[in-house]
């Protein structure tokens, strides 16, 4: 028996992502000796904090590592969050990104630009991507605004 109830679709515009800059980072540094790298160039002062640890995996060895400069009144944070575990990685869709550089400021405009030829003058980083956020579809994205 067919229904003839009509389905309605909604579509939320939801736009979370606007008050931070994601760069991707390829490099075969270990994440201390990023770390390291990122604090002496931009004069910021990134500590390990918490890994991030997908919901629901069932490998319990699986985990991202996250630093920050989570120091208060700065109104900018960095953080460093590996994307790449093993074979695993945080980000699905962008498997060729070894690092993500999350960085929120409370002013309105930042110099991408400015950014990027900082983080490609440090010896280490092979390539650096702008990514855009509203082009990427992946389930693990929600770990980024934690």
């Amino acid at each position: 028996m067919k229904s003839n109830q009509k389905v309605t679709r909604v579509k939320l515009l939801i736009e979370q992502y606007d008050d931070y800059i994601l760069f991707g980072l390829v490099t075969a540094e270990p994440d201390y000796k990023l770390s390291i790298a990122l604090n002496k160039k931009f004069g910021i002062s990134l500590k390990h904090k918490s890994p991030i640890i997908p919901d629901g995996e069932s490998k319990p060895e699986l985990f991202f590592s996250r630093f920050s400069n989570s120091t208060s009144g700065d109104d900018l944070t960095v953080d460093l969050i590996s994307n790449r575990n093993g074979k695993y990685h945080l980000l699905n869709k962008l498997k060729n990104i070894d690092y993500l550089i999350q960085i929120q400021t409370n002013e309105n405009e930042v110099d991408k630009d400015e950014l990027i030829t900082g983080l490609r003058e440090i010896e280490s980083i092979t390539a650096v991507f702008n990514i855009d956020l509203t082009t990427i579809k992946d389930k693990n994205l929600h770990y980024l605004t934690q």
